[in-house]
C-alpha cells in the first residue's frame, strides 16, 4: 500500500521589477521574458533598531503575458506575481559541478505602480495591467502547442549569460 502525499506548489510576490524586461523566443517561436524582482522587509531588531532586508528573485514569464511584459513594464515597475516554484539544475561548464536555481514561473501577472496605461479608467481586465500567463481557464495552452491545463517550459528554450546563473533545457 503507497501513501501518496498532497503538495501544494503556489507563489505570490509583489515587488519591483531590477531591470528592464527583454522579450526572447524560444525556437519555435514562444515569447519568453525573464524578468528581476526584488521585495523589501523591514522589521524592528532586538535592540529596538530598525532592520531590512532585500529578497531578489528571478521570474520567468510565457506567452502574451511575455510580450505584455515586455512592451509595458521597465526597471523600478512594481508588479504583482503570481505562480510556482520549479528548480532548474545545469553543469557549470568551468568548473564541472553541478548548479541548481530556484525560480517562479509566473501563471499571472499585475502591472501596478505608476503608468498611464494604470491611471486609465477605461482599462479593462484584457488591458496591459493584469494578464494570465496560464492556459488553464482559456484556451491559450492550446494556442501555443501545449496541452490544457499544461504549463511547462519548452525544452529548446536556453537563457543567455552561460553559467552566470541562466539555464538550459
Amino acid at each position: 500500500m503507497s501513501v501518496r502525499m498532497s503538495s501544494f506548489n503556489r507563489v505570490t510576490l509583489l515587488g519591483n521589477l531590477t531591470r528592464d524586461p527583454e522579450l526572447k523566443r524560444t525556437k519555435t517561436g514562444a515569447a519568453v521574458t525573464e524578468l528581476g524582482l526584488a521585495m523589501n522587509r523591514s522589521w524592528n531588531g532586538e535592540n529596538g533598531e530598525r532592520q531590512e532586508e532585500t529578497t531578489f528573485v528571478d521570474v520567468t514569464v510565457w506567452g502574451k503575458t511575455a510580450e505584455n511584459a515586455a512592451k509595458y513594464l521597465q526597471k523600478g515597475r512594481s508588479v504583482l506575481v503570481e505562480g510556482r516554484l520549479q528548480l532548474d539544475t545545469w553543469m557549470d561548464s568551468k568548473s564541472g559541478q553541478n548548479r541548481s536555481k530556484l525560480r517562479v514561473v509566473a501563471e499571472s501577472l499585475q502591472f501596478l505602480g505608476n503608468n498611464q496605461q494604470a491611471s486609465d479608467p477605461g482599462r479593462n481586465a484584457n488591458s496591459p495591467g493584469s494578464h494570465q500567463g496560464s492556459p488553464q481557464g482559456s484556451n491559450q495552452g492550446s494556442q501555443q502547442g501545449r496541452p490544457e491545463g499544461h504549463y511547462a517550459q519548452e525544452p529548446e528554450y536556453e537563457m543567455s549569460g552561460g553559467d552566470s546563473g541562466g539555464y538550459r533545457r
